[in-house]
């Protein structure tokens, strides 16, 4: 695609460029915390009050075992959460917040009501209807797994 004009009209250019700037702004604000995106991102995928099984979070970020692994490694060695295991699995573990993994998760919490409230504030009620029929078409048309 050598033609900028005709990226600009992909679907697909524009949705990846959008989350990557979206990502970018909220890991330079993070790291002004001491953490990263996927943490920012992990602490908030965690029940504050009941924790979270730790295969629950996975699909819920949409990360792989591996990948849920490394991360919850590195938010515990960094006092963020600890582990607990799972009275009804024993098998598993419940992830649960540290006071410093609560202090960090409200930092990000209003980040992100900060983020979703500017853009609210900057485009039309219609227009927002709009990006989220958008968006939930071309979720639904890709899990219908009928694009190729």
């Amino acid at each position: 695609m050598k033609d900028n004009k005709t990226r600009l009209d992909l679907i697909d250019y524009n949705l990846r460029t959008s989350w990557q700037s979206v990502k970018k702004m909220y890991h330079e604000e993070a790291v002004k915390y001491g953490v990263t995106y996927a943490i920012g991102f992990a602490l908030l995928s965690i029940d504050p009050k009941k924790g979270t099984s730790s295969t629950s979070i996975g699909p819920i970020m949409g990360l792989e075992a591996n990948s849920l692994s490394r991360l919850l490694k590195t938010m515990e060695i960094n006092k963020l959460i600890y582990r607990k295991p799972n009275p009804h699995d024993g098998r598993g573990v419940i992830i649960f917040l540290t006071k410093e993994g609560l202090k960090k998760r409200d930092i990000t919490k209003n980040k992100v009501i900060k983020f979703n409230k500017l853009i609210k504030d900057n485009i039309t009620k219609k227009d927002f209807t709009i990006f989220l029929n958008t968006n939930n078409a071309i979720k639904n048309l890709i899990s219908e797994n009928t694009m190729f």
